[in-house]
């Protein structure tokens, strides 16, 4: 997720959209100004998230949403965010 995302709270507000979906996975802020994440659950759910990523909270000006999808695996538990 590339833009103005550092700094916005992004990471706290996508995981709070996440419970509000009921997803699973992990948001990171990356060293080149970017933040990724994994996002596991219901496609629905998943391509809410991801529509969501594309707006981010208010602060936030994103550019681009790369987006991969991969076979579901079950992961995870919960959704966190993570550090270096």
């Amino acid at each position: 997720i590339y833009g103005i995302v550092q700094g916005v709270f992004f990471r706290s507000s996508m995981r709070q959209k996440a419970y509000e979906l009921g997803v699973t996975g992990w948001v990171m802020n990356e060293l080149d100004g970017s933040v990724s994440a994994v996002v596991e659950g219901p496609r629905e759910a998943v391509e809410e998230n991801i529509r969501w990523a594309h707006r981010g909270p208010p602060g936030a000006v994103v550019e681009r949403v790369d987006v991969e999808w991969e076979e579901y695996r079950g992961e995870f538990k919960d959704f966190r965010i993570r550090y270096w």
